[in-house]
Parts: structure tokens; C-alpha cells; sequence
């Protein structure tokens, strides 16, 4: 297997599809192993950036690109062409719904269609987008196995070709980990296959775990990020009943956080974001109703997690009413686009719903994220909006702050202190002193 002896002496070449937040810190983790990498995306604009050294992620820190481009050993293309001088091409690219939160893998279909038009021998490709069990056998390994479409005849795979599936297990602005110390799981369309992803990522990634099938490895992060995604809803179906009750669910949270077993916490928030939460699940839903089998408790997390922007709005516009200020008119400071706190990440972000749903009930609404300096078109928004500057003055003349992103730059009493009303949907000033009737619960 002449792949394997090149993984083992270093001498293999890995292509990534897809620059963003899996993309490029892997890319990266492949380049300090020592192998040649080559970086691919369609968006021209990236590639350029790329090849200046340029960072555009950064949690990642401002020398990451630069020092790989000073080290050598890695190209930057939008060129499809390239792919076929990889021995390894792995594919990141997004699996967003469609409007009726159905999978939608064009993504996915257009990268893999751009690997077989471009076929080399030998050749491993592995999928690290998320997705539904099967995704790799029942919709890459066709297109692999047709090839550029020349009357060759069919290719095999195990033999012409490699394919396997190991799914991205990035958290940005996390600190307690790397690429490259997150255990990554590698299950191979076939036996081979497997044997190869395995190796490769051996050479980058601090402990590889195989598992017997790519549709094991799919369904494992499935199962991670449903299981993330049903307990966030149960806080946040705890938050609702709680507060009605006049009871502080983060109080509630941290008293049984002190059980030493059985228990681990998770937070209420303004709704899910991030590209793998609010996502993942409708793709096990909807392979699960094309086997006839109902999902319903999953389906139900996601009723209560799609709500939790509806209950922000709610919340904030009652708080309003009470202090005498129609809705209609309202200037609103939204605290955070960011979907978490300290990164710049804006991917499913419900701070985009706050405002577009304030907006259509006549609110003037302005966000500041020092992160964030300006929004960019993206698939479902395009605000045009820019960071509004934060001081004291600036948080006097807004008749409502909504917290949605509690990054570690806001100095919390300022905002405590400035602010005329404060909806906090993330507990940001639970640590402020004096006075904190202007603040309400969301």
C-alpha cells in the first residue's frame, strides 16, 4: 500500500476543502506534522488572504497562516485542478438546512463531484462534515466510483480509490484543548480504507480511536451533539417555568451542580448557535422518519431551543411595557452577535433572530460585539450593520440592553450601572453591585 509507506515516512500530501473553522486549524495540525498541505475554498477572497499570511480566524492566534507560509510546504487554491496532487484530500465544508430544516448536502455533492473529476490513484478522501449516518457510503462513494466520467469503467473502492469518515470535534475560543489534543474518531468505508484514515491522522492528532464503519463514526457525533442539544433544551424549558415561578434557574443550576454524581450542568441561553447544535439533530430526524422510525424527544428539544428567541423577545418587550416604553420606537442595544462568548464565530448566532424580530415589531436595534466589528452576507442574513462603540453615555441612550454574548471584554458594571434596563440572558451580571432593579432575567 504505497499511501501507507508514504503516511509512515512523512512524505504523504493532505489537501483540506473547506478554510474555516475545521478547515484551517487542521490544515494547520498537517503542516506541524511535517507534511506538505495544500488549502482549498471557493471563496477567492480567502485564498488570497491565505496566501499573505493572513488569518481571518482569530481565535487562532495572528501568526498561524504566516508561520505556515514562512515554513514552506503549503499552497493555497481555489483551483480544483490541485486536489489531484494530494494523496489525502479531506473534505470540511458546511451542512446547513433547508427551509423546511432538511438536510442539505450540495456542499458536500459539489466537493466530491470536484475530487472525482480530478481522480488520482491511490487516493484517500475522508469527510469530516457533520451529517447523517450513510452520508459517506450512500452519497460520496457513488460519485468516487463514477470518477471524471470517462468510459474507463467504474472505480473501486479499497483499491482505485480510499474513503472514510471522521468527524470535527472543533470548539472555537476553546483553550483547554487543540486539533491536535482532541481525540478524533476514524471509521473506513471498508477495512483498507479505515487502515489509512487512521494513519494519517496519527500523524497530526495526539490520540486516533478507530471504529468499525464510517456509519459508526457519523452516528457518534450525531449522538454527541444530540445530547448536547436535548439537555440545553431542558434548561431552558427549566429557565421558563422557573422564572414564572420566581425562582433563579442559575441559582437552581449551581446548587445542583454540587451533586458529585449524576448530574453535569448546562445553561439556558437566548436560543442555539453554532454550526453543529441547532443542525445536527434535524439530520438524525430526517433519516430517522426515512426508516419509519419517530424521533420525538429530539424533536421536541428542538421545539423548545427554536422557542428560546420568541421567550428573549417576549421578556424584553414586557420589561419595556412596564416602565412605560412601547416596543415601537424602542432604541435596543443587542450585547453580543457572537453565538459564544470571546470569538468572533457568528455561525447560527440568535442574536441575528433578536434583532430581526425586534425590528418587525418597530424597534430601532443596534448590536456591539468587540469581536464582531461588522456583519457579512451570509446564508439566511444580511443586516449591513456595524459595531456601535460601548460607554457610558452610548448604554444611557438606549432604552433596553439585551445580553446575548457574555465575552469577558464587557466590564458587566459598567453596563449595570449605565444602562436604563438590562434583559440578561446569560446571568453576565449576576456578580455587579448596587442597585439591580434595571436588570430582569431572560
Amino acid at each position: 500500500m504505497d499511501l501507507l509507506a508514504k503516511i509512515a515516512d512523512a512524505t504523504a500530501s493532505v489537501a483540506v476543502m473547506g478554510l474555516g473553522y475545521v478547515g484551517l486549524p487542521l490544515l494547520a495540525a498537517f503542516h506541524r506534522a511535517g507534511l506538505a498541505v495544500i488549502g482549498f475554498d471557493v471563496d477567492e477572497a480567502k485564498v488570497v488572504a491565505l496566501r499573505r499570511g493572513e488569518n481571518y480566524l482569530k481565535h487562532l492566534g495572528p501568526t498561524l497562516v504566516s508561520d505556515m507560509v514562512a515554513a514552506g510546504r503549503c499552497a493555497f487554491t481555489s483551483d480544483p485542478a490541485r486536489l489531484a496532487d494530494a494523496d489525502a484530500v479531506i473534505v470540511c465544508v458546511p451542512t446547513p438546512l433547508g427551509k423546511h430544516l432538511e438536510p442539505d448536502l450540495t456542499y458536500i455533492e459539489q466537493s466530491t463531484d470536484a475530487i472525482a473529476a480530478h481522480p488520482r490513484p491511490g487516493q484517500l478522501v475522508v469527510l469530516e462534515s457533520s451529517t447523517y449516518p450513510r452520508t459517506t457510503r450512500d452519497v460520496m462513494l457513488p460519485r468516487l466510483e463514477r470518477g471524471d466520467g470517462t468510459p474507463a469503467g467504474r472505480r473501486v473502492c479499497g483499491k482505485d480509490f480510499y474513503l472514510a469518515y471522521s468527524p470535527e470535534r472543533e470548539d472555537p475560543g476553546r483553550t483547554d484543548h487543540t486539533t491536535q489534543t482532541i481525540p478524533k474518531l476514524v471509521g473506513g468505508i471498508d477495512a483498507a480504507s479505515g487502515e489509512l484514515a487512521v494513519a494519517l491522522y496519527r500523524t497530526a492528532i495526539r490520540e486516533v480511536i478507530p471504529v468499525s464503519t464510517a456509519e459508526v463514526a457519523e452516528a457518534a457525533k450525531i449522538l454527541e451533539n444530540v445530547y448536547r442539544a436535548v439537555n440545553i433544551a431542558l434548561v431552558n424549558e427549566m429557565k421558563v417555568v422557573l422564572t414564572a415561578m420566581g425562582i433563579d434557574v442559575w441559582e437552581v443550576i449551581a446548587a445542583a451542580s454540587t451533586k458529585p454524581f449524576g448530574f453535569q450542568p448546562f445553561y439556558p441561553g437566548p436560543g442555539l448557535g453554532g454550526h453543529c447544535i441547532p443542525i445536527d439533530p434535524y439530520y438524525l430526524t430526517w433519516k430517522a422518519r426515512e426508516v419509519g422510525m419517530p424521533t420525538r424527544f429530539i424533536e421536541l428539544a428542538g421545539e423548545v431551543n427554536r422557542g428560546m428567541p420568541d421567550y428573549v423577545v417576549r421578556r424584553t418587550v414586557e420589561a419595556m411595557n412596564r416602565r412605560g416604553v412601547p416596543t415601537k420606537g424602542a432604541r435596543v442595544l443587542i450585547l453580543g452577535l457572537a453565538y459564544k462568548p470571546d470569538v468572533d464565530d457568528v455561525r447560527e448566532s440568535p442574536s441575528f433572530e433578536l434583532i430581526e424580530k425586534l425590528e418587525d415589531l418597530g424597534a430601532a436595534v443596534d448590536y456591539n460585539d468587540p469581536h464582531v466589528p461588522a456583519t457579512h452576507k451570509m446564508r439566511r442574513y444580511d443586516l449591513q450593520m456595524a459595531s456601535v462603540p460601548l460607554s457610558p453615555a452610548m448604554l444611557a441612550g438606549y432604552d433596553c440592553v439585551v445580553v446575548a454574548t457574555h465575552h469577558k471584554a464587557y466590564d458587566w458594571q459598567m453596563v449595570a450601572d449605565h444602562a436604563r434596563l438590562v434583559v440578561d440572558t446569560r446571568n453576565a451580571l449576576a456578580g455587579v453591585s448596587g442597585d439591580r432593579t434595571n436588570v430582569v432575567s431572560a
